[in-house]
């Protein structure tokens, strides 16, 4: 069973955070659009499943709900924000945990049932990068929108700019760094690359406590989600290497 759902949540983060761009998101209220990327996590979950179509068109179809509901069900304010993200990540993780249940062979019967001891944990892995970077710079732009809707608004206010998308990349370096960190056993690490942004951003944050409440907010943020995406994926590694 757990290697059922490892092989689903592999799928679902490829579809959901690599496979699937910010235009593509833009768009997702056009039932096309929509399709298009249903289409790919059926495909994406038929190859992770090694060949079984029946689960794939399962979970491929409770995603669908799942993302229609989110798209047309949800008022337009809500659709892109944090609670809708997060509960619509925590209905698909529902869902591929009880695909799991429902069918714990349908990897075992697969074209990947000969590999499956060394296909878990580089599986795991990926996940959890994927996550960590990806997801966690989706979830924290999220968060962060309505204070940077603030500057852009605000005049005369405190200037944060620089170089176009800089702070998605920053971000983003940051947290696979920690979950690097923590996937090598170097959990001080994190301490001094905390300490390091703080000297990086203390100009940023000098400028005034918009700016510095702003940055403090992001940085936390961004920490956090790095540090719980990697604890998340230390758990599940220990839980499928305790699995027959």
């Amino acid at each position: 069973m757990i290697d059922v759902f490892i092989a689903l949540l592999l799928a679902h983060v490829v579809a959901d955070f690599l496979a699937q761009p910010d235009a593509m998101i833009r768009r997702k209220t056009e039932p096309a659009i929509l399709l298009l990327h249903i289409a790919m996590v059926c495909v994406l979950s038929w190859i992770a499943l090694g060949g079984n179509w029946e689960l794939a068109l399962w979970v491929a179809a409770a995603h669908l709900v799942i993302d229609a509901i989110k798209t047309w069900a949800l008022p337009e304010n809500w659709r892109d924000s944090l609670p809708a993200f997060m509960g619509d990540q925590i209905a698909h993780f529902a869902t591929l945990a009880a695909a799991a249940f429902l069918m714990p062979d349908a990897v075992s019967t697969g074209i990947w049932a000969d590999h499956i001891a060394d296909l878990r944990s580089p599986a795991i892995l990926i996940s959890g990068a994927i996550v960590s970077v990806w997801a966690g710079g989706y979830a924290v732009g999220l968060l962060m929108k309505p204070y940077t809707d603030q500057f852009s608004n605000d005049d005369p206010g405190p200037s944060l700019e620089g170089l176009e998308n800089a702070g998605r990349m920053i971000g983003k370096l940051e947290r696979g760094l920690i979950f690097l960190f923590l996937c090598v056993g170097e959990t001080t690490a994190t301490g001094f690359l905390i300490a390091a942004k703080s000297v990086l951003r203390f100009d940023t944050a000098s400028k005034g406590q918009k700016a510095g409440e702003y940055v403090i907010i992001g940085t936390l943020a961004s920490f956090g989600w790095g540090l719980a995406s990697g604890y998340a994926t230390l758990s599940l590694l220990e839980i499928a290497a305790a699995s027959p």
